[in-house]
């Protein structure tokens, strides 16, 4: 096994993070995580008893009171060093995360960078809550209107951006006043806990109470937010995972009132159509479904395709994967790493062969490869049926499924016809056309003639079976903010 210390200051951290220290567990129990690449085992880390998520909210209540009175301007300050502390060791973040979930070293970098644009961003955004003072129409009152940081947070997040994706939670929690309990995927704690080495750090040296931010690693999730959900001093849950787990924290939510937001599922369409700059629609294609091995919410899901360019497309598509090289994360030449674990590979795999005694056609891949590690070649499935189970789910892996279809309203009706309904993607040197898919493409977030729809400045989320509320943007932090109003 490669000696994964030669990468970094010290042995990774592997305890709860507790207020600002690391900890055992209470049952002094542990789980392990693994390189998906090598199949190794990289460290065992704590695994958080019930008893911890209680401790961790008790000092969460005792900082409430403290730093929600802190001043916008003081809270602006401690994410501003959180941000800075996060450069400064980018390197030794960037390999963790490539080390535990696979990606790139190139893309964890990206991660990393936009994990401080977060944190930077909603340490601004922390000096501009807003609120109004008026008078009411008769002129005998005059009444304020104010927003207050909402009470303790459990912010639960996903393995497949273990960095940036709870930056886009705890920033602006932290931006609005309250405290954060971060409970991160047990295949990428590593991350998280890097990330408790920076905050123990920058806290104390902003005076910040003891027991703003705890860390909890843990193999039973559900027994970790049952317990925390259950006591009514938790008053926010934010959520980052798949739609049948987000029914079941909302259902949880509201035995308590407790406010949620849940970025959940999706299933993106990619519609081309006949007008589009193919080579630009194809080299977004490669970018939209490769990034992160396709592991990503927003990745592209199924590729539309009007059917006077599909062939074009799929023979340019083709052309384009052959310059793919699929390998460790680690290695510069690596433009696709791993999946997170072989039971993602295996599932990928799965609804690949499915699609084939479908009717699909394969073109490309389609295979496991020998050896240790997740891996899973690009592929690429033409012909693919409507009912097939890879067209109706979320893929979370490098499969491009393609399918056809005779103008554009045919286009769009595919592309919605899906419970789902986080991004769309649409393709169209027509300024009528660009338009007509920018207005009918039923997602929480739209992309025309671009790969990539995630910005921190603007508002992240679904609709329909993808969730509700939103992370980055103005947006973000009134997710954690409660409204007041006072009259007199």
């Amino acid at each position: 096994m490669p000696d994964y210390r030669t990468y970094f200051s010290s042995d990774f951290p592997t305890g709860l993070w507790m207020g600002t220290n690391a900890q055992e567990s209470s049952t002094r129990s542990t789980f392990e995580v693994q390189d998906p690449a090598t199949g190794s085992i990289i460290a065992n880390v704590a695994d958080a008893s019930v008893e911890d998520a209680q401790r961790a909210l008790d000092l969460a209540v005792a900082a409430q009171e403290s730093w929600r009175v802190t001043s916008p301007r003081d809270r602006a300050a401690v994410l501003h060093a959180v941000s800075e502390a996060l450069a400064e060791r980018s390197e030794e973040f960037a390999r963790t995360i490539t080390l535990e979930m696979g990606k790139p070293l190139e893309q964890a970098h990206a991660e990393v960078a936009n994990a401080c644009e977060y944190f930077s961003w909603f340490a601004e955004e922390a000096v501009r809550i807003p609120g109004r003072f008026a008078y009411s129409p008769s002129g005998e009152s005059q009444f304020k209107v104010s927003r207050l940081a909402v009470g303790p947070v459990l912010a639960i997040t996903p393995w497949n951006f273990p960095l940036a994706m709870s930056a886009r939670k705890i920033a602006p929690a932290l931006a609005a006043g309250c405290p954060v309990i971060a409970k991160p995927a047990p295949d990428t704690p590593l991350t998280l806990l890097l990330l408790g080495e920076v905050l123990a750090k920058v806290f104390p040296e902003h005076g910040v109470t003891d027991g703003l931010v705890s860390i909890l690693p843990t193999s039973d999730a559900q027994a970790l937010a049952r317990t925390l959900m259950s006591d009514p001093r938790l008053r926010k849950i934010t959520f980052t995972g798949s739609t049948p787990v987000g029914r079941q924290l909302v259902r949880q939510a509201a035995e308590n009132l407790q406010r949620t937001s849940m970025e959940l599922g999706g299933n993106a369409p990619f519609v081309v159509a006949e007008d589009a700059d193919i080579d630009l629609a194809v080299a977004s294609a490669l970018q939209a479904k490769l990034r992160n091995c396709g592991q990503v919410c927003v990745a592209a899901n199924r590729f539309l395709v009007d059917s006077s360019i599909a062939e074009e497309f799929v023979d340019k598509l083709l052309v384009g994967l052959r310059a793919v090289r699929l390998g460790n994360g680690l290695d510069p030449e690596t433009t696709v790493g791993p999946l997170v674990s072989v039971a993602q590979r295996n599932r990928v795999a799965d609804l690949v062969s499915e699609a084939i005694a479908d009717g699909s056609i394969l073109r490309c891949g389609g295979h496991c490869p020998e050896g240790p590690g997740a891996f899973y070649p690009p592929t690429v499935l033409v012909d693919v049926p409507a009912t097939s189970r890879i067209i109706r789910e979320e893929i979370f892996g490098p499969v491009f499924t393609v399918t056809t279809f005779d103008g554009i309203e045919e286009g769009v009706a595919v592309a919605n016809s899906t419970e789902f309904g986080l991004a769309s993607y649409g393709f169209s040197n027509s300024v009528s056309t660009a338009r007509y898919l920018a207005e009918h493409l039923e997602a929480g977030m739209v992309g025309i003639n671009r790969a990539a729809v995630s910005e921190t400045t603007a508002p992240f989320g679904g609709i329909k079976q993808s969730g509700f509320g939103r992370e980055g943007g103005i947006e973000g932090i009134e997710e954690y903010l409660d409204i007041r109003y006072v009259l007199s």
